[in-house]
C-alpha cells in the first residue's frame, strides 16, 4: 500500500511540474481586450524602464463608489516607456507591485507603430517624452511592499503588463509581492555584483538555489540559500547590463526590497498538501480499527491476569 501511495505521489508531482506552468499562465492571468490589443495582468520581471517618483500623496479626500470620501494614497510617476499604449485601468508593475493606472498624460503619447519584423529585444526610449501616470496604493500594498517609503525623486523599476503575443524572457511574475527583504551585504566579483538579502523565515522554503525570485520587479536567479532560522537569507548576482537598468545596485545595506517568490512553488506545495490530507483522511478508519483492536487486547490481558490471580496458573 505504501509503495502504491509513493507511486501516486510521484505521478502527481510529475504532472504538476509539467502542467502547472501552463495552468498558472492562463488561470492566473485573465485576458481582456482594449482596442486592438490583448493585455494580460501578468509580468515577466524584465524591467523596461526606471521611472522617477513625482509625488506620493496621502489624502483623506479620495472619492469612493458611493460618492463619499475616504483616506488613501496616490503615487505619481514619470516615465518615457510605461505610458506608451497606456489606458485607464491598465496594469503597470512598480518595483514589482502590480498597480492599476488611474490617470496618465496622453497629450504627447505617440501612437504605437506596427511591430517591425523581427521585433527589437529591448524597447528604445530615444526621443520619447517623460510622461506622468498615477496609481492608487491600498493599505495592503503599503503593508507588504516598500512603496510607502518612496519620496519625490526616488527611482522605481517599471514594467508594463505582457502582451498576448509577447515573449516571457524572465519568469511568471504576478506582481503580488509576498514580503520585503533587507539587503544585508553587497560585493563585487569581476564585473558582476553580488547581493545578499534576508527575508522572513516563512518565505525561505520557497527560495531554492537556481530557482526564480522577483526582487523589486526584477526576475533573478537564486545563487545561494541559508534556510536556518537564524540566517534566512539568499544571494543573487547582477551582470553589468542589469546593473545599469534596475534600481537595486543603488540601494545600500539595510534598505528594503520587494520580494515575490515563485508562484509555481506555492501551487505545488498547496497541491501536495491536498494529497497528504487525503491520504491522512483515508487512513483514519484504519487507525480507528487498530486502536479498537489494541483496546480489546488490553482488556483481554487484564481479564487473564485477574483469572490467574484468582485461580492460579
Amino acid at each position: 500500500m505504501k509503495n502504491k501511495n509513493n507511486q501516486e505521489m510521484t505521478r502527481l508531482l510529475t504532472f504538476l511540474l509539467l502542467v502547472t506552468p501552463h495552468a498558472a499562465f492562463y488561470a492566473a492571468n485573465r485576458v481582456r481586450r482594449q482596442g486592438d490589443l490583448l493585455v494580460r495582468g501578468m509580468f515577466s520581471g524584465i524591467v523596461e524602464d526606471m521611472g522617477t517618483v513625482e509625488e506620493i500623496n496621502f489624502t483623506t479626500q479620495l472619492k469612493l463608489w458611493d460618492g463619499s470620501v475616504g483616506e488613501g494614497c496616490i503615487l505619481s510617476i514619470k516615465s518615457p516607456v510605461a505610458v506608451q499604449d497606456a489606458y485607464i485601468g491598465c496594469s503597470i508593475a512598480v518595483n514589482g507591485v502590480c498597480l492599476t493606472a488611474t490617470s496618465y498624460d496622453a497629450t504627447k503619447v505617440r501612437p504605437s507603430p506596427p511591430p517591425p519584423p523581427p521585433p527589437p529585444l529591448l524597447p528604445s526610449v530615444d526621443g520619447l517624452p517623460w510622461l506622468q501616470f498615477t496609481v492608487g496604493l491600498a493599505p495592503e500594498t503599503l503593508r507588504r511592499s516598500n512603496l510607502g517609503t518612496l519620496k519625490p525623486g526616488s527611482r522605481v523599476n517599471l514594467e508594463r503588463a505582457l502582451k498576448a503575443d509577447g515573449r516571457n524572457s524572465g519568469h511568471f511574475v504576478q506582481g503580488h509581492v509576498d514580503c520585503t527583504g533587507d539587503i544585508v551585504e553587497k560585493w563585487r566579483e569581476g564585473e558582476s555584483l553580488w547581493v545578499k538579502v534576508k527575508v522572513p523565515q516563512e518565505f525561505i522554503p520557497y527560495i531554492v538555489p537556481k530557482g526564480f525570485v522577483c526582487v523589486d520587479g526584477t526576475s533573478l536567479t537564486i545563487c545561494e540559500v541559508d534556510a536556518r532560522p537564524e540566517a534566512s537569507w539568499f544571494t543573487f548576482m547582477l551582470v553589468a547590463h542589469t546593473q545599469q537598468n534596475v534600481i537595486i545596485p543603488a540601494k545600500a545595506p539595510g534598505e528594503r526590497v520587494n520580494i515575490e517568490v515563485d508562484v509555481l512553488a506555492k501551487m505545488v506545495e498547496r497541491s501536495l498538501q491536498g494529497v497528504n490530507n487525503a491520504q491522512q483522511a483515508a487512513s483514519a478508519p484504519n487507525n480507528a480499527v487498530v486502536e479498537a483492536l489494541a483496546a480489546r487486547v488490553k482488556a483481554l490481558e487484564e481479564k487473564v491476569e485477574q483469572l490467574l490471580a484468582k485461580h492460579g496458573p
